[in-house]
């Protein structure tokens, strides 16, 4: 049996170890790396090609704080639970110092991270972690009968479609031509790809996606990028029904939960399915459940965020282009 001290020895090599250079990681990696100042503070930046929307994306702060708890706790235990809170809006161009509190160190272990700028806390994680243990494992979830993802249309496909499409506004097709397209680290493939910000739909969606890049067997790493990845879109599922053209609707999380059921990948494909069964006093509430290839359920997250509608001399904050 190996001491703790020398339990780095079991785990493979990936964005945790110190001996991986960052230029040879995938650019999700390179964007949920972090720099050690002193025990328990870490510091993170945002990278020019990183996904932005003119403050720090908040899968990046969620991301890269449960990439700070996780350097901070026996690398035997996993996190299995995160809750997250926004306080503040980030900015991109100054480094984010992340501060480890270890809440509770027992069979499972707990911690709060705080994500500092200019010395004000813009961010909370707390994240519990536990030892891989046997125990029932039924499951009662399905996940739904949706066209393969090889079946259906890459991000950059469906810009090029919509550029050309005269059924579109001419107003739209020009904004998106116009609009800068930073190819995400993250590959999305939309189940209904018709769907755009001008027109109405249901409060649901369903998509495909998965990083850029192959990753490590590290599952610690794999639960950090799909906590990056699930701010991508989620909160603006709220929005569908009230959709219309020419009106911009700005989109801000206001907290955000997950729970691992299961070991993923997330550089291989993963059904994030999101339903919105709330949206009120200007916020919506919305839940999502995530699939791997064989249908079983590997996350349960929810998010509220805040929903208002913008000025149209304004630009709407945290909407996609799509």
């Amino acid at each position: 049996m190996l001491r703790h001290e020398h339990c780095n020895l079991l785990q493979p090599i990936s964005i945790w170890n110190a001996d991986k250079a960052v230029e040879k990681c995938s650019l999700v990696e390179h964007i949920l790396h972090l720099e050690p100042l002193k025990v328990d503070i870490f510091q993170g930046i945002t990278l020019p090609d990183a996904p932005k929307f003119d403050k720090v994306f908040g899968g990046q702060f969620v991301g890269q704080a449960l990439a700070a708890a996780t350097k901070t706790v026996n690398c035997l235990k996993i996190v299995h639970s995160i809750h997250a809170h926004f306080h503040l809006g980030g900015d991109v161009d100054i480094p984010i110092m992340y501060q480890v509190h270890r809440v509770r160190d027992e069979k499972s272990f707990a911690t709060r991270v705080d994500a500092i700028q200019k010395q004000k806390v813009v961010f909370t994680l707390v994240a519990s972690f536990q030892k891989e243990e046997e125990g029932f494992d039924p499951q009662d979830a399905l996940m739904p009968i949706v066209p393969d993802p090889e079946t259906l249309l890459s991000l950059e496909e469906i810009r090029e479609r919509r550029l050309t499409d005269p059924r579109l506004p001419g107003p739209y097709r020009n904004a998106l031509a116009t609009a800068e397209f930073v190819p995400w680290p993250i590959e999305i493939r939309f189940c209904d790809p018709n769907v755009t910000s001008q027109t109405k739909s249901p409060p649901s969606l369903r998509f495909w996606f998965r990083a850029k890049g192959n990753l490590s067997d590290d599952q610690a790493l794999h639960r950090c990028v799909v906590a990056f990845a699930s701010d991508l879109i989620f909160g603006e599922v709220g929005n569908n029904p009230h959709r219309k053209r020419g009106l911009n609707i700005a989109t801000l999380s206001l907290d955000h939960a997950m729970w691992f059921h299961r070991p993923l990948r997330a550089d291989d494909w993963i059904l994030f399915v999101i339903g919105s069964p709330s949206a009120c006093n200007a916020r919506s509430f919305v839940s999502g459940q995530m699939y791997d290839r064989t249908g079983t359920l590997v996350v349960a997250l929810t998010q509220e965020a805040l929903q208002r509608v913008v000025p149209p001399a304004q630009k709407p904050i945290g909407q996609s282009n799509l």
